[in-house]
């Protein structure tokens, strides 16, 4: 029996350096597939799909909002008055996302109530639509000291949960709201005036990015082709444009 067994062992050791590939190795418990050897190809069903392909999981913004807590993940935490999540309808057909809180925001704890909020307010007024129709959000949750622009320290600390607000809502449409909306959720670092009034992609939704409220307080004559950006997003979500 010993010598029947080590002349079968060399059979199939012999079988397995010919290309044998369909011989079962009967020595060893039978699992998944295993890697291909150098030089061979590997077997069409230990080809596995990349975990970063799976969709993510989809969370309510009150399990987004509990999670992120008293949250205190990067330095803008210690300046801040209050953490401006977002607010709107938690199944909007359109998300805005802006930069980040202002002096306003953060007394207020929500998203564009200063300035450049009222603006936002008057461009979703004339897109046909109120505040509560829509959901709006920045990049970062917490004021950057004096309203300097967000490090990328504290935008990557942020993103994940921007991230997961869209997933949760999955709106028809994303309105990037000025270069660190649209750069951040892009992974594009062309600039705003080149990126704005082009539609892109993102995680299955249609994204387009345009100018900041505050960039069009600034620069009043930018306000003509941003609207000419929101009309498109108005023509995908089937609204007609407003008479002239």
């Amino acid at each position: 029996m010993a010598g029947l067994l080590r002349d079968l062992r060399a059979h199939l050791a012999w079988q397995r350096e010919e290309g044998g590939a369909e011989v079962m190795d009967m020595e060893r418990p039978q699992g998944p597939p295993l890697p291909a050897r150098s030089g061979g190809a590997a077997p069409e069903a230990a080809v596995v799909p990349p975990a970063a392909s799976a969709p993510l999981a989809r969370r309510t913004l009150e399990a987004i909002r509990g999670e992120l807590g008293d949250c205190q993940r990067c330095k803008l935490c210690s300046g801040r008055k209050q953490l401006v999540f977002g607010a709107g309808n938690p199944h909007a057909r359109l998300v805005f996302v802006g930069e980040g809180p202002g002096a306003e925001e953060d007394l207020q704890g929500l998203p564009f109530v200063g300035p450049a909020g009222q603006l936002l307010t008057k461009m979703i007024g004339a897109m046909g639509l109120q505040r509560e129709d829509v959901y709006i959000c920045n990049v970062v949750k917490c004021r950057p000291p004096g309203n300097r622009n967000p490090e990328p320290d504290e935008i990557a600390a942020c993103e994940p949960f921007l991230r997961a607000q869209l997933n949760s809502i999955g709106p028809e449409v994303v309105v990037a709201l000025g270069k660190f909306a649209a750069q951040t959720l892009l992974r594009d670092a062309t600039p705003i005036t080149r990126l704005r009034g082009q539609w892109r992609t993102y995680q299955g939704m249609k994204l387009m990015p345009t100018f900041h409220p505050a960039y069009l307080l600034r620069n009043p004559a930018e306000k003509k082709p941003c609207w000419e950006d929101l009309k498109a997003v108005m023509a995908v979500l089937g609204k007609p444009a407003p008479k002239p």
